[in-house]
Parts: C-alpha cells; sequence; structure tokens
C-alpha cells in the first residue's frame, strides 16, 4: 500500500516534468498526455525496469518492516514537496529513506551510495549538455521547413513521440524507487509490474504546478525548444536507466531546459526558481531520512 502510494505520487509529479513545456506552451493538450504517459510508463517499467530495481534491493536489502517504513517516508516526502509546486527527486527521496534505516542498523552499502550520489551531479550536467547539442543540431533542418502548417504538424508528431520516449525512460528508470525495497520478498517482475502500474496511475493525474515551475519559471521555451527540451531529458533518464542506477527526471529536465535555453539564446527568466530547486535536491534525502528516523520511533511505540 506505501509503494502504490508512492507510486501515485511519482507518477503524478514525473510525468508533469516530462509534459511539461509542451502542454503550457499549448503544443499537446493535458489529457493527451497524461493517457500516453500512463501506457508508456508501465511498457518502460515492464521491460527495462529490472536493472534498477535491482540495484535499490541490493542497496536496501532491509526486512519487510524496515521497507516499509523507508517507502512511507519517502512518499510523504515527495507529497510535502510535492504541494509546494517545486520538482523533487524521488530517487533522493527513497535513498534517503534507505540510508536512514542502514544507519539505524548500522548496515549501509557505501559503494552503491557513492555511485547513486555521483549519478545526482551528474544527471542536471547531462540534460544541459544534450538540451544543448540536440538543440544546435536538430533546429538546422526543422529550420528549412517553409510551410508553417507542415511544421506544426512535424512538431505535434515529434512532440508526442519525445514525450511517449520520456514516459517509457521514466518507467524503465524509476521503477525501482518504488518497488525496489521489496524486490526480495516478492521478485523483480512483481516489482516492475507494481511500481508500474501505480507510477501510470499517477501519471493519469499529473501536477499542473511542477508543470507551470518547469515551463515557465526556468526558461522561456517556445514550441520547438519545449520538445528538444523532453528529449534532451528523455535520452538522459534512459541512459541511466540502461546502466541500472535510478535518477531525477526532474534534475534531467531543468538540465535540459536550461541547455535547450541557452543553446537559442535565451537568458534565465528567474534565478530565485534554481536556486529553490538545487536546495531541494539538498533538503529531499535529508527531508526523507530525518522523516524515516521519526516514523520508525513512532512505529516501536504503536507496533
Amino acid at each position: 500500500m506505501f509503494a502504490i502510494f508512492f507510486g501515485v505520487l511519482l507518477g503524478s509529479n514525473d510525468s508533469a516534468n516530462i509534459f511539461g513545456p509542451s502542454v503550457e506552451n499549448g503544443v499537446l493538450k493535458y489529457k493527451t498526455v497524461t493517457k500516453v504517459a500512463a501506457l508508456c510508463v508501465l511498457l518502460g517499467a515492464l521491460i527495462g525496469g529490472e536493472k534498477g530495481i535491482r540495484t535499490i534491493s541490493n542497496f536496501s536489502n532491509m526486512s519487510l518492516y524496515f521497507a516499509a517504513i523507508a517507502v512511507f517516508s519517502a512518499a510523504i516526502t515527495m507529497l510535502v514537496l510535492s504541494k509546494i509546486g517545486i520538482p523533487s527527486s524521488s530517487s533522493q527521496a527513497i535513498v534517503g529513506a534507505i540510508l536512514a534505516v542502514g544507519i539505524l542498523n548500522n548496515n549501509v552499502n557505501w559503494k552503491i551510495l557513492i555511485k547513486l550520489v555521483i549519478a545526482w551531479v551528474t544527471t542536471p550536467v547531462g540534460g544541459i549538455i544534450f538540451g544543448f547539442l540536440l538543440y544546435r543540431i536538430l533546429s538546422v533542418p526543422f529550420n528549412k521547413i517553409r510551410s508553417l502548417w507542415v511544421r506544426e504538424k512535424v512538431l505535434v508528431i515529434s512532440t508526442l513521440l519525445v514525450g511517449a520516449y520520456g514516459s517509457y525512460a521514466l518507467g524503465a528508470n524509476n521503477v525501482a524507487n518504488i518497488t525496489g525495497v521489496f524486490a526480495n520478498q516478492i521478485g523483480l517482475k512483481m516489482a516492475a509490474l507494481v511500481g508500474g502500474l501505480s507510477i501510470a496511475a499517477g501519471a493519469l493525474f499529473s501536477n499542473k504546478k511542477v508543470m507551470y515551475t518547469v515551463s515557465k519559471k526556468i526558461i522561456e521555451l517556445d514550441y520547438f525548444s519545449s520538445a528538444i527540451s523532453i528529449l534532451g531529458q528523455s535520452i538522459t533518464v534512459w541512459i541511466y536507466s540502461v546502466i541500472g542506477i535510478p535518477v531525477s527526471v526532474s534534475q534531467a529536465i531543468v538540465g535540459a531546459v536550461i541547455g535547450t535555453g541557452l543553446a537559442r539564446g535565451s537568458k534565465l527568466t528567474n534565478k530565485k526558481i534554481i536556486f529553490q530547486i538545487i536546495t531541494t535536491w539538498i533538503a529531499t534525502p535529508l527531508f526523507s531520512g530525518l522523516t524515516t528516523i521519526i516514523v520508525y520511533y513512532f512505529s516501536k511505540i504503536f507496533f
């Protein structure tokens, strides 16, 4: 139950990160993208989610009791940050919770933790690089299209396909955050199915606040650059899913939006929101870890 709750929150928050720019700019309709996101998230979890699940399973290696506490605490963390409307990281939330459990049990896999932290740092950097390069490369053939009607059709179709790819990458990468801690009890395939269905359910109710934050408050994007930013984010997240390291879709899309905006000569419209997002990245694992410790001691009283 805690994992399903966490998955719904993740799906609502992170699918908004994927389709936010295109919805806010009017390229795609909200109802359309939520259905596409839900389907592709589930496919990604089932087809490409096992590597990440295995990573989190090896990192956590805890009893069912502590696994439930960790997932519940990560879900509470995501709920609070999502209500504020600032993109948050489910990866950092669950890792912060798992780390707190490890400290309580004096059992922390530092080797895997170091890999995860390095991935946190390189994820937004990867988004910036891919966003910048993709805009510079793909804007050349796109600008050669003279017909406005053809341009519009190409833009709508490509944006939808890119968003579908991003949703697939989200499911493949982030399903581990939802049910990875339970993989030793229920198996990899069941963990992928339950996690995928949970995220897909959340994608049907994407967070519009997060869509606005990503789309308007960082850098103003036109229709084409919105699609490029989603593609940059999608490639970044998918690469990490192949490696088997769950990362933050929020960090990837923020990096991709910045990279794409810089490539087209835009300036940051609100540097304060960047600071807020970075602060959230740091605060997420700390808040999640603290919540885990509090929940643990309360659970000892009641159980």
